[in-house]
């Protein structure tokens, strides 16, 4: 059953030093519990006097901001994106990560980029392009397409009608313990850790679900 109101802090699937020596035990505990605990709680507070909205899932009020009464549409669109960006990035993640994409994502990967090798170069350098705060994606489109794109602050694909398969937190408060403001030195040790398992699997759901 999918999550909605009121929206629950969810563990980690893995222990805050799991991701080690990609990304600091600090890090990870400050990131879980401090940022993405405070986006949750500030969503809840947007939508305790909204009962109508309160069987509606993460998904479905950020895929409709529009449809939201408009003293909270900022509000949820920050504090919900806080919520689905952080999780996504947290699940996005595994201390037993494949070196290299797998299944049929990495078929994808090697039919629209050449090989792995010229799509870890496109995603340095897109996350090298966006200035300020963001996330990084890898996207399934409608027409069964991957694209990396970028969003900014706490903005999801979700509204454009893309399918996230990874993301990649370009905050600073994601890698500057460790990392400082060598961004591009995070992007390459998070390539250690990514969840291409995981990745994978939501590329045949999504593959399944919508283009049969």
């Amino acid at each position: 059953m999918y999550e909605h109101y009121p929206f629950n802090h969810k563990p980690l699937p893995y222990p805050y030093d799991a991701l080690e020596p990609a990304i600091d035990t600090l890090t990870m505990e400050l990131h879980h519990q401090r940022h993405l605990n405070t986006y949750r709680e500030h969503l809840n507070d947007a939508l305790r006097e909204y009962p109508a909205f309160h069987s509606w899932t993460l998904k479905q009020l950020l895929s409709n901001i529009s449809s939201l009464p408009e003293e909270i549409q900022p509000a949820v669109q920050t504090n919900g994106g806080g919520v689905f960006n952080h999780e996504f990035y947290f699940e996005s993640m595994t201390p037993s990560g494949l070196q290299v994409p797998v299944g049929l994502l990495s078929h994808a990967i090697e039919k629209q980029y050449g090989g792995y090798r010229e799509f870890q170069t496109l995603w340095r350098y897109t996350a090298s392009s966006l200035s300020g705060s963001g996330y990084l994606w890898l996207v399934l489109t409608a027409a069964g397409h991957l694209k990396i794109i970028t969003t900014a602050n706490q903005d999801t694909p979700l509204p454009q009608f893309l399918y996230p398969l990874l993301n990649l937190d370009l905050w600073e408060h994601a890698y500057y313990l460790k990392h400082y403001y060598l961004r591009l030195d995070y992007v390459t040790d998070w390539f250690s850790v990514v969840n291409w398992t995981q990745a994978n699997h939501l590329f045949l759901t999504y593959i399944g679900m919508s283009f049969d």
